[in-house]
């Protein structure tokens, strides 16, 4: 089913106000910004503010998706079902993790310790969703997983937004290639295998059923960096 479409009016008064947001956070922290000053720089009053929005998280997590979606790097497009059986990250996960880089003091904002906890919780239930689905997609249940499936999906969304969160925080972050062959592999590690391609030939771990896990060898981020160049 399509969604509704959204007023012309209504949407263009988010828009304004999430780049008033992410203006201002250039130089404040998110909890140092007020919705006055919000309002203000996106030139509207403040009774505009609360008719759109609840609070300054809800905002900061409308505008990221918003950034992502806008790139094609949102991360609950990823369909489980469309992904080759390949070690390499599929091409939205590269955009996402570019993307990331390329805003990465937003996203060390909205993820850190006092950004968003709505962005957070977006975040990772969509990791998680994405887990879901290709727990699905595969046929996987308890018996594969050893756990139930959602603590498993909840696993896989934990480790990874600790890890970006983590790459984000680093003094000398490694390339955003390589972030996304993490992603890819921890999505493929034992008992959390999101998408497990099974071919005699996967070169990687042995999961909790016996099947080959495909884990994506260093080569192919260098393969990628060449692309860029």
């Amino acid at each position: 089913m399509t969604a509704p479409q959204l007023d012309p009016r209504i949407a263009r008064t988010r828009r304004m106000l999430q780049t008033a947001l992410l203006d201002l956070t250039r130089d404040q922290p998110l909890d140092e910004i007020t919705v006055a000053e919000i309002a203000d720089h996106a030139e509207v009053n403040r009774s505009s503010f609360y008719q759109h929005y609840s609070d300054r998280e809800t905002l900061l997590a409308d505008a990221l998706d918003a950034q992502a979606a806008a790139v094609g790097a949102d991360l609950a497009s990823l369909d489980a079902a469309a992904i080759p059986g390949d070690t390499a990250p599929p091409e939205l996960v590269l955009r996402y993790t570019r993307h990331v880089y390329a805003h990465a003091a937003l996203y060390r904002l909205a993820l850190g310790e006092h950004g968003s906890s709505i962005a957070v919780a977006r975040l990772r239930n969509r990791i998680a969703a994405v887990a879901m689905t290709g727990y699905a997609q595969y046929g996987q249940d308890e018996a594969d997983l050893g756990m139930p499936v959602e603590i498993a999906a909840a696993a896989v969304a934990g480790s990874l937004l600790g890890m970006l969160i983590a790459w984000l925080e680093s003094t000398d972050p490694v390339p955003p290639e390589q972030v996304a062959v993490w992603i890819w592999n921890a999505l493929a590690r034992p008992g959390c295998q999101a998408w497990p391609p099974e071919r005699s030939s996967d070169v990687g771990s042995v999961g909790p059923a016996g099947r080959a896990r495909t884990v994506a060898p260093d080569p192919a981020i260098r393969d990628m960096q060449g692309e860029r160049q």
